[in-house]
Parts: C-alpha cells; sequence; structure tokens
C-alpha cells in the first residue's frame, strides 16, 4: 500500500495529539491527583503509537509505546507521580516533535531515542505493571457444561493459544484482528487473560481462547496465522465430559444460566464493539487552494462594485433586483470564504505554556505564564509566522526580564514572575501584548552598548526619549548579556523579530519601568483582503476607512471646536476627544473649510478620536490592495481599492493616526 498519500494527513494529526499530550502533562503537573488528564494523555499516545506503526516511522511508535507503559502504571496507581516521571514523559514528546518535524521535512522520522526508552523502562521497572501471561485457562462449572452441550451436538471444541511476535507494537489490535477470525468460524466461550486486559494490552504476547465451531483444527491455524504479526498458533481439542455425566454435577444456579445461552448466540469481541462513525463534518483543505478562492472572489467583488455603479446610472429596475441579489449572494459567499481562513491564535499561544516552564526550570527562576484572548483570530498566513517572532520575545522575558527569585524577594516582590500574553481585536488589526514583571529595560546600559557598538554616536544619545533608547534593542546584533546562554543573549532575537513583523504589515513598540517591568506590543494586520470601509471625500480625493475602526459620524459646528496646546478637540459625549484634519494631514490640495465640520469618530483600543472630511460618501465592500514595494512606509496609508468606477482609493490606517 502507497502510503505517501495519508503523509499529510499523519503530520497534521500527530501535531494535534502531540499538542494534546503537551497541554494535558501541564495540567497534570499542576493536580497529579486528577487521572482523568493521564487518561486523555493516555488515549492520544496509544493513538499516535497506532498510527505510527502502521505508516512505518518504527522509532516514533516505540517511544509512544514506552510512554504507554509509563501513563498506564500511573493510571492503574501502581506508580507514584514525581518530578522524573514527568520530566521524562515532557522530554519524549520533546523528543517525539522532533520526529514528526523529520517526517515534514521530508525525512525519515529517525531519531536516537534509545536512553530515553531506556529511562521510561527504569522509570515502570520500579513499580512494575502487572502483565498477565496466558500459561494456563481454568474451565469453571459453567464453562465445562456449555462445552459439554456443544459438543454432543457435534460441535468442535478447541483450545488456542496465540503467540505475537515480541516486537509486535499494536497487541490489542492484533487480537482483535484474530478475535474476529475466531468468531466468523464459530464462538469464543472464554479467554485469558480477560477481555477487558486483552483490550488495555495488560498481557505479554501472548493469550489463550476457548473456541467452539464446525470448522476443523487445520483451517482454523491456517485462518489465524494470516494475521499480521502473529508469531505461532498452538490448537488442541478440548476434553469434554458428556452431557449425562455433567448432570449430575451441575448445580440447579449453573442449570439455570446455561439455558440462557445458545451456543448459536454471537459473543462479543475482546476490543470494544466498535461504535457507529459519526458523519465527520471537517475536510482538511490546503492553503493555497483557498488563496486562489481568495484571489478569484477579490476579482468577483471589485467587478461586483462595477456592476452596482452601473446599476445606479442606467437607473432599470430589473438590473438594480438583479444586482443587489448578486450582492447579498456574494456577501453571504465572502463571509463563508473569510472564515475559512481564520485560526484562533491559541494554535500558535498553546506551546508556550510547555515553553516557558522548562525554560525557567533551566534557569532556576519561578515563572508563571497567563494568556489572554487566545480565541482572538487571525488569518491563516498571518498565524504561519508569528510563531518564531512570539517565541523570540518570551524567551527574552524569561532570561532578560524575569530575575532570579531570591533578587525579587529583595526587591519587594512575589519570588514567582509573571508574563502576560494578550491578544485582542481593534479596528482592522489584532494587537499582541507581551507584558512581564520583571527588571524592566535599563536605560544607561542600553545606551552605552549602543555606543560601544557605533549604532548611535554620543551626540544623538543626548538627544533620545527613552522610547527611541528602548527602540536601540531591535538593531542588528545588539545585545545586553554579559555572557551567551543557549535562551537568549546572542543577540540575533530581536531585529529579526521586528524584520518579521514588518514584513507582515505589523509593527512592534515597546513600554518600559526599570524595576517593574517591560510591555511589547505587536500590531498586526487582519490581512483580510476584503473589508467593509466607509468611502469619504476631501476635495476631488477619495478616501476609504475601515468600518471596523469606527464608532459613528457626527457633523461638528465651528463654535463646538475647542483648543488645547494648540490641539483642535471636541467634546464628544462627555469626552475630550482630539481632532484630525485629514485634509492637511494628507496636504489635499484645493481644500476649503465649509460652514461645519464632517467628523468621522474612530477608535483604537480605548483612545478614540475624530477624523475631518469633507462629506461621507457611503459603505462599501473594498478590496484591500497592497502599495507594494514602490510606496513603502506611507504614513496611516494601509493600502488602496479600485472603486467601482475605475477610480482608486487610498484606506486609512486609523490606528497609525492615535497614539
Amino acid at each position: 500500500m502507497d502510503m505517501n498519500q495519508y503523509l499529510e494527513v499523519f503530520i497534521e494529526e500527530s501535531r494535534e495529539h502531540l499538542q494534546n499530550v503537551n497541554d494535558q502533562l501541564m495540567r497534570f503537573e499542576k493536580n497529579t491527583d486528577d487521572l482523568g488528564y493521564v487518561n486523555e494523555i493516555f488515549r492520544s499516545a496509544h493513538t499516535l503509537k497506532g498510527m505510527s506503526a502502521t505508516m512505518g516511522f518504527d522509532d516514533l511508535a516505540q517511544l509512544t509505546h514506552k510512554m504507554e507503559n509509563v501513563l498506564d502504571a500511573v493510571r492503574n496507581h501502581q506508580l507514584d507521580v514525581h518530578t522524573e516521571v514527568l520530566d521524562a514523559l515532557f522530554e519524549s514528546v520533546d523528543a517525539l516533535e522532533i520526529m514528526v518535524q523529520s517526517i515534514s521535512e521530508g525525512g525519515d522520522g529517525q531519531l536516537d531515542v534509545k536512553l530515553l526508552v531506556q529511562k521510561l523502562q527504569r522509570i515502570v521497572a520500579e513499580e512494575p505493571v502487572a502483565q498477565h501471561a496466558a500459561s494456563s485457562i481454568e474451565y469453571d462449572e459453567l464453562v465445562e457444561t456449555l462445552l459439554s452441550q456443544t459438543v454432543d451436538q457435534g460441535f468442535n471444541a478447541f483450545e488456542i493459544t496465540v503467540q505475537l511476535e515480541r516486537t509486535c507494537l499494536l497487541k490489542a489490535a492484533r487480537a482483535y484482528m484474530v478475535f474476529d477470525v475466531l468468531e466468523q468460524a464459530g464462538d469464543v466461550i472464554k479467554s485469558a487473560p480477560t477481555v477487558q486486559d486483552i483490550e488495555q494490552e495488560k498481557f505479554e504476547s501472548s493469550f489463550i481462547v476457548i473456541l467452539v465451531t464446525n470448522e476443523s483444527h487445520e483451517k482454523l491455524q491456517a485462518s489465524i496465522m494470516e494475521v499480521s504479526e502473529v508469531e505461532s498458533v498452538k490448537i488442541a481439542a478440548v476434553p469434554v465430559k458428556k452431557e449425562t455425566e455433567m448432570e449430575e454435577l451441575v448445580s440447579p444456579e449453573v442449570a439455570a444460566a446455561i439455558q440462557e445461552v445458545t451456543v448459536s448466540a454471537p459473543s462479543k469481541s475482546p476490543v470494544e464493539e466498535k461504535r457507529q462513525p459519526s458523519n465527520n463534518k471537517t475536510i482538511r483543505v490546503n492553503i493555497d487552494r483557498l488563496d486562489s478562492l481568495m484571489n478569484l472572489f477579490e476579482e468577483l467583488v471589485i467587478d461586483r462594485g462595477r456592476l452596482e455603479q452601473i446599476s445606479k446610472e442606467l437607473n432599470n429596475s430589473e438590473l438594480d433586483e438583479t444586482v443587489e441579489r448578486m450582492s447579498r449572494i456574494s456577501g453571504d459567499l465572502q463571509t463563508i470564504i473569510l472564515n475559512m481562513r481564520m485560526v484562533p491564535v491559541e494554535t500558535v499561544f498553546n506551546r508556550f505554556p510547555r515553553m516557558v516552564r522548562q525554560l525557567s526550570k533551566d534557569l532556576g527562576k519561578q515563572i508563571e505564564l497567563q494568556i489572554v484572548g487566545a480565541d482572538t483570530e487571525l488569518d491563516r498566513t498571518v498565524i504561519d509566522e508569528i510563531g518564531d517572532p512570539l517565541v523570540h520575545l518570551l524567551r527574552n522575558a524569561v532570561d532578560h526580564g524575569i530575575e532570579m527569585p531570591q533578587a525579587r524577594l529583595e526587591n519587594g516582590k512575589n519570588a514567582k514572575g509573571t508574563i502576560r500574553l494578550k491578544a485582542y481585536h481593534s479596528g482592522n488589526h489584532v494587537f499582541i501584548d507581551l507584558e512581564d514583571d520583571g527588571a524592566g529595560i535599563n536605560r544607561e546600559k542600553v545606551l552605552q552598548k549602543a555606543l560601544d557598538r557605533g549604532i548611535i554616536d554620543g551626540k544623538t544619545a543626548e538627544t533620545l526619549t527613552d522610547k527611541q533608547v528602548y527602540e536601540l534593542i531591535f538593531a542588528s546584533g545588539f545585545s545586553t548579556a554579559e555572557q551567551i546562554s543557549d535562551v537568549s543573549g546572542r543577540g540575533v532575537g530581536l531585529d529579526v523579530v521586528k524584520n518579521t513583523i514588518e514584513s507582515l504589515g505589523g509593527s512592534v513598540t515597546i513600554d518600559s519601568s526599570e524595576g517593574y517591568g517591560s510591555r511589547f506590543s505587536i500590531q498586526l494586520p487582519l490581512t483580510l483582503s476584503i473589508i467593509s470601509a466607509l468611502l469619504v471625500q476631501m476635495s476631488e480625493e477619495r478616501y476609504a476607512l475601515p468600518l471596523s475602526s469606527i464608532i459613528e459620524t457626527a457633523i461638528v459646528q465651528p463654535k463646538e471646536v475647542m483648543h488645547v496646546h494648540g490641539q483642535k478637540v471636541i467634546d464628544f459625549r462627555g469626552a475630550i476627544i482630539p481632532l484630525i484634519d485629514l485634509k492637511e494631514l494628507f496636504t489635499v490640495p484645493n481644500s476649503v473649510q465649509g460652514d461645519h465640520y464632517s467628523v468621522v469618530i474612530v477608535k483604537k483600543g480605548e483612545k478614540t478620536a475624530g477624523l475631518i472630511v469633507d462629506s461621507f460618501i457611503g459603505q462599501q465592500e473594498i478590496v484591500l490592495k497592497s502599495l507594494g514595494h514602490y510606496l513603502p512606509g506611507v504614513f496611516a496609508i494601509s493600502g488602496a481599492t479600485i472603486l467601482g468606477d475605475g477610480q482608486v482609493a487610498l484606506i486609512i490606517d486609523c490606528n497609525a493616526l492615535i497614539k
């Protein structure tokens, strides 16, 4: 069988299972009395083992199998949970992730895991798990009576001993296949170990089954040997007493039980009966196909705008109705396509608690990671890119930001430091804030390092504000670390962060208070190419304002405008907000002030401002187009769009206007 067609599904599902194992291990570490977490981990590990063995990735399957032994001992109260056990399980998950990553990059998924396997074996050996060997099977009164009756009716009774290969990883699955063969031939009366033990793989490599059948000895043996990884099969006839002899020995209770059992009654499988498969409502789609779908739909939106414009000009009722219906249908289609591409940021955030745990342990620090807004959604293409920048920032916060416990206590702080990772929507952007309550940034130390490296000169250093000084840590190769470590301090972190975020059309800023902590704020575009916008007129030019940034529109009389420190402000619902004249900001030609101000009230987080325009045109769905490399870094302009009449309108970035 060609397994390559299943490889992509295997990689995706393996990552999902490993993430689940990581999450549940983190929760179990905080509450080792709750074995529900262990059962969940065991299920994911068992599924991963089966998938890996089927795909032929033996190292992956072997390591997962050893993890299962440890987990099984824990959930059966045969192994006390301590730091060594948890560390070994976390190390195993790390190794599994490396192997899955190797497979995704075209490798063979092989990794030397001998030392890790030995560690897991040693842990289990300390508290051995009860394994049931199939050396013999007991014939109780009920079984003997049943066998006696069936033999009198002309059936054969066999005691079958099945030996699986020692290297078999899916013992329960192989046992199920053997029982399936036996059930097609007759009825299973009893097994050793018990059905439950076989389901949970609590047997070494062999088991015994008592079977009543019409099939011959030779045919049964041949059918069982066709099952993969069966090493040998021994079949012996069961010596059965005649029914007349048994009647004298049978107690009334057993006789009553026998009456309820018939030879033809089907017996249950040793593994849980298969549940009816649920109707799968999801499919996996390559992201490139969604990109192609989005590009085609963008062209459709532009043409839709053109049709709406033509419809207004012709004033034809039938055309108006058709265009209106097409607009509604395409609007619904647009919502579906955009939602298909949206992914919660928790897909990135989920791996950070495990990372912070390991780093804090390596550095001897006590750190708590708090995650807020993990359900905030971003476009899939952005999600794929922000993981590495966030890893850099987190490692930097753990290494440079949070102090050692003793130093924190001396400064009147809690010994345990806190790092807060928060994601939230604002306008057409998503903000990700990373805040710690550590030592903050030492202004003088940063300045001195910048001077030593020649990043700035002495004259410039005297004029820099605190915020400008903090920005220096994004310079290429900049580091304040006294010693190079594996965590951070190699001088190749924060400049990469800034470059990556800016390549996505975003930005990153720093706020810090020495002795109290730092906050890195990342602003990212949703990269939803189609957005709802308010079109506004300024002289002969038209601009678009994303509707998600707008609170409302208002008409303001000149007498209502006040001046504070040279800044125009208005009283908006009891709050003083600044006014920004977009005609002055963008130097719009032939600008003439009317007898009133048309103001668009916009927001960024909790901050608001009023944008002065000439007039409001109306709401419209627009396609966001990048300005490209020819016009990089234009202030407060996030892109452009093509309107229905073929004209181009610039899209205003409201977040850039509010500081």
